[in-house]
């Protein structure tokens, strides 16, 4: 049995976060898969350094645009400069979000809460209303949104209570625009990253708190592995969907009680 395959060849993808660390991972794949590229994020010479290099390495077409994916007003300029450049949009792929310090919950401060939640669950809102509204005013019309979830978005570490918070809430909005979105040919779906080597994770190896109290190093892989998900997540014709994926490194201590 064959199956048909989606022609990316063209088509143009959106990466938030898209300058460092996964993002750029991500932007990388897609770029050498064919996808035209846009990545944003809010520091401007690192998007440009970005989007040099990937161009450099991949041969595709790499374009930063900067913004603040809190920020509403942000938020529709991204919008309305991709519309303005490309015409349309494919795929969003709502990756931007930063931790919260590993302290006891009654220490976080509410400016840090507030911070985590625009960052990371504000700029998903805002980012996938923006991405309907071009997606279903386009011709041909519809598109795939692929949100970075995080596996807190089923478990939390301690000391984590604003990270984990919105990452759980992340997974209701994936399922809830999912719905919304499937009478316009919109695909939502998720992807649950587990101890990819980042900045963020770089501390890992040094150990990082567990929820028996223990302080242990844990393992991680290549966000190159994260980056092939996303990669086959997008390439699936609109008409499939991964609602949610899984990829982590093996020997974390996440499944059971490790």
């Amino acid at each position: 049995m064959t199956t048909q395959s989606f022609d990316v060849a063209g088509k143009i993808a959106l990466v938030t976060g898209g300058g460092s660390g996964l993002g750029k991972a991500m932007a990388r794949g897609l770029a050498t898969a064919g996808w035209r590229v846009v990545i944003t994020g809010r520091r401007t010479e690192v998007l440009d350094a970005s989007a040099a290099e990937l161009s450099g390495e991949t041969g595709g077409e790499v374009t930063p645009i900067s913004a603040d994916v809190g920020d509403p007003t942000s938020v529709k300029a991204l919008f309305d400069e991709v519309e303005k450049r490309f015409g349309r949009l494919d795929l969003l792929v709502n990756n931007a979000g930063i931790s919260n310090s590993p302290v006891p919950l009654e220490e976080i401060s509410f400016e840090e809460w507030s911070a985590v939640v625009a960052a990371n669950l504000t700029g998903v809102f805002l980012c996938t209303q923006q991405a309907f509204r071009l997606m279903k005013a386009q011709s041909p019309r519809g598109g795939r949104i692929i949100n970075n979830g995080s596996i807190s978005a089923t478990t939390p570490r301690p000391f984590s209570a604003p990270y984990t918070s919105t990452k759980h809430a992340v997974a209701g909005l994936t399922k809830s625009a999912s719905l919304d979105g499937r009478p316009f040919d919109i695909a939502v779906g998720q992807i649950d990253i587990g101890n990819a080597a980042s900045d963020m994770t770089a501390k890992m190896s040094g150990g990082v708190p567990q929820a028996n109290g223990e302080i242990a190093s844990e393992p991680t892989m290549d966000p190159a592995h994260v980056a092939n998900a996303v990669v086959h997540m997008a390439a699936l014709p609109l008409d499939a969907n991964i609602l949610t994926m899984t990829v982590m490194a093996t020997k974390m201590p996440f499944v059971g009680r490790g």
